[in-house]
């Protein structure tokens, strides 16, 4: 990063340490509630068969909700955020006020949502350790695969909130978008029980794609060139939402 894209990046941060505690629930309760409810609790039913793909409930779970826990801090940390530091706060007006440009506000601003992406991942495999959801170490691989996938979330709805004018989109977005997403992105149950035409369509998200990458580096049941693929899809969407969100920022920013 550049000197003042890590200015940007240090107000950030400044900025969080006087609202952490408001995200402890999302961070921490959260993911606990989900595997004890959700793992354990139905994970109880489902084991007294096969458990899901060979594995228990709670460890083909854990993975799955790991994602979904990247996507939906990504979608927060780049929708109302970033609005107020454009409409309401107009914190974005005042660093452009400086040496520092619209690219290095970018830049910065999606640093900072990447170290949020890493905090609330840390702290999810933490929780489920202590839940006993975790079975060996290797569910530290999904940490990285957890916050490429937020990313992938956060850069194009990041474009998207430089867009809007108000807070009605975000309405729409979390509804429409996100929570379906979550529940039908194959991290509660695989997606091949879906109908044909919804298989379609959660394959061309980028959460279908975080959560089977994310869940086959934990499981180690990915092959190399599916792993491959999966990043290669994630990875195209953080380049198509950085590319528009410098597009967004910049006619909305630049007077």
């Amino acid at each position: 990063m550049t000197a003042p894209a890590v200015h940007v990046f240090e107000e950030r941060l400044l900025g969080y340490r006087r609202t952490y505690r408001a995200t402890l629930f999302t961070s921490f309760a959260s993911p606990a509630l989900f595997l004890v409810a959700m793992g354990i609790g139905l994970g109880g039913f489902v084991n007294q068969g096969a458990g899901i793909e060979g594995v228990p409930y709670v460890a083909f779970l854990a993975p799955g909700l790991l994602a979904g826990a990247a996507m939906q801090t990504a979608a927060f940390e780049s929708t109302f955020p970033i609005l107020a530091s454009i409409r309401w706060i107009k914190t974005y007006h005042a660093m452009l006020a400086s040496p520092i440009g619209v690219t290095d506000v970018v830049i910065g601003q999606f640093a900072w949502i990447a170290l949020r992406l890493l905090i609330v991942t840390t702290i999810f495999v933490a929780t489920a350790a202590l839940l006993g959801a975790v079975h060996g170490p290797t569910i530290l691989l999904g940490i990285p695969a957890a916050v490429l996938t937020g990313m992938a979330f956060a850069t194009p709805i990041a474009a998207f909130s430089a867009s809007l004018q108000n807070v009605e989109g975000f309405n729409v977005l979390f509804r429409f978008v996100i929570n379906p997403l979550f529940l039908f992105s194959g991290a509660f149950f695989p997606v091949a029980q879906l109908p044909e035409i919804l298989r379609v369509v959660a394959y061309a998200t980028p959460i279908y794609h975080g959560v089977q990458l994310t869940r086959g580096l934990v499981l180690q049941t990915i092959a190399p060139a599916d792993a491959v693929l999966h990043v290669a899809v994630l990875a195209a969407f953080v380049v198509a939402g950085t590319v528009a969100a410098f597009v967004a920022f910049r006619r909305r920013l630049v007077v």
